[in-house]
Order: C-alpha cells, then structure tokens, then sequence
C-alpha cells in the first residue's frame, strides 16, 4: 500500500474508488477493479480505508494545483 500514488492505478480502479467515495453501491463497480483495490487495501467490507481516502485527497489537491 506503501508508495502507491493515484498514476499507478488504472482507470477502471481511479473509477471505481471515486465511485464509492460517492456512495455507489459496489454492485455497479468494476469486479476487477474491486478485487485489485481490495488487495491493495484501498477497500474493506465495501468501504474505502483510510488509505484511499487520503490518495482521494491528494490526487485532487494535486489536480487543482495543476
């Protein structure tokens, strides 16, 4: 999970942690994407862990500073 920054991820798995940050449910996320993020440990029990929620955050900081 260490040195994992939001470039390394694919588009699918970006998708699919700025989905559930919305609150979608996983039932409409990439299976693939679920099952990488989870093993990651961007995701428990259907729900982001810290860790992904402070790679939401920066990758956002860092998009508006661009």
């Amino acid at each position: 999970m260490d040195g994992i920054a939001w470039t390394d991820l694919d588009s699918d798995e970006q998708r699919t942690l700025a989905m559930l940050k919305g609150g979608v449910s996983t039932e409409h996320c990439d299976p693939v994407a679920l099952l990488t993020l989870t093993r990651l440990g961007f995701i428990r029990f259907s729900r982001l862990t810290p860790a992904a929620d402070l790679l939401l955050s920066v990758a956002v900081r860092q998009a508006f500073a661009a």
